[in-house]
């Protein structure tokens, strides 16, 4: 399966349907899916933050901290070893605030204490459900990736820089940009005066 980037809807429809909850048929018995606001937060972290779902199941109170202006988020990143540090949406730091308070965690429990494959099998059960396919978690940070890219003028080295990616090439082939696509663009913006 190759992994595939989301749309707003589809973003929304699998965070609301998470978080809602539903009933769906196994074998022709019914089973319920219970709502499931952990899941959802990480997914909505990973979707907000472009942060790999294993370094958002890392995340604890502490990972966020107020410098004055802003709330920052502090991470090593366990993929590449590489520290990170920036800017979180307030907005955001408030929602996981206040789940960290109604699940009574201390600033340094981890908020998610749940593995990857736990987060990506409930996933997989929603999507079944709604019929999407080709979704794995990493769907939230391509997801990401495509919204900052879309929304500010198509600044691939902005995404690049906000993914740590080595290089433009490796942020192309994240995006979905081809080669041929490159070409294309190139040869359709010719202005000879």
């Amino acid at each position: 399966m190759k992994t595939r980037v989301i749309n707003i809807e589809e973003y929304k429809a699998i965070l609301t349907t998470i978080g809602s909850g539903f009933t769906f048929k196994v074998n022709g018995a019914d089973r319920k899916f219970r709502p499931n606001q952990r899941v959802k937060l990480a997914l909505m972290l990973e979707g907000n933050l472009g942060v790999r779902i294993g370094d958002t199941l890392n995340l604890t109170l502490n990972s966020f901290r107020n410098n004055g202006t802003n709330i920052v988020l502090d991470i090593v990143e366990e993929k590449t070893g590489k520290n990170r540090t920036f800017t979180a949406p307030k907005e955001l730091y408030l929602v996981v605030k206040e789940y960290a308070l109604d699940n009574k965690l201390s600033t340094d429990d981890k908020l998610f204490p749940i593995t990857e494959r736990a987060v990506q099998k409930q996933l997989k059960i929603v999507c079944n459900y709604l019929g999407l396919e080709n979704i794995s978690t990493h769907s939230f940070r391509k997801f990401y990736a495509n919204e900052i890219f879309n929304n500010n003028g198509q600044n691939i080295e902005l995404v690049r820089a906000l993914l740590q990616h080595s290089t433009i090439a490796i942020t192309q082939k994240y995006l979905g940009v081809s080669s041929k696509e490159i070409e294309s663009a190139i040869s359709n913006h010719v202005h000879i005066v």
